[in-house]
């Protein structure tokens, strides 16, 4: 899949009593709310571009990713470049088996500029699974599996250097 802007440069995930990451990225790292909302409080205005939106095979799953979803005929794949004020702060990574949409849910393949946090936080049958962090070319990398109505998506998010999370 060469059109994919996520990353060419492998993610190393860390054990989680891995203790190099600082505690102010920490913070981000493992926050459980909505990512939308904290950018928020950063910026006057937090914005999506999608770059990428359709159905992949899985055979276009990593190996990692694959083994973190159920199986499916296809995913739905999402990615997006997140930014705060016209900065790019985020590189988000959203895979959705395809039985997770049904009902209302169908909608996330139709959400176009808006965040995916604003959506899915807009839920109460949200949940998070778990929140991994790694790292990518010099870049903090959180991966969570989400559950939606207690079906599953799996979301990674690159940090950017302009992020907040840095500072």
């Amino acid at each position: 899949m060469h059109e994919t802007i996520f990353t060419h440069h492998p993610i190393d995930w860390l054990n989680e009593d891995d203790e190099s990451v600082p505690n102010s990225v920490l913070d981000w790292l493992q926050e459980r709310g909505s990512m939308t909302k904290r950018f928020e409080q950063h910026c006057q205005k937090v914005t999506v571009i999608p770059y990428l939106e359709r159905y992949i095979t899985p055979e276009m799953l990593s190996a990692d990713e694959a083994e973190r979803l159920p199986e499916s005929q296809r995913y739905w794949l999402r990615e997006v470049i997140m930014y705060g004020d016209n900065i790019p702060w985020l590189i988000g990574r959203t895979l959705i088996p395809e039985e997770t949409l049904t009902n209302d849910d169908k909608k996330l393949v139709d959400i176009g500029r808006v965040p995916l946090g604003r959506y899915l936080f807009s839920h109460d049958s949200l949940t998070r699974d778990y929140i991994d962090i790694g790292t990518s070319a010099d870049r903090w990398v959180r991966r969570s599996l989400l559950r939606l109505s207690q079906k599953p998506l799996l979301l990674t998010e690159i940090f950017l250097p302009e992020s907040p999370a840095y500072r």
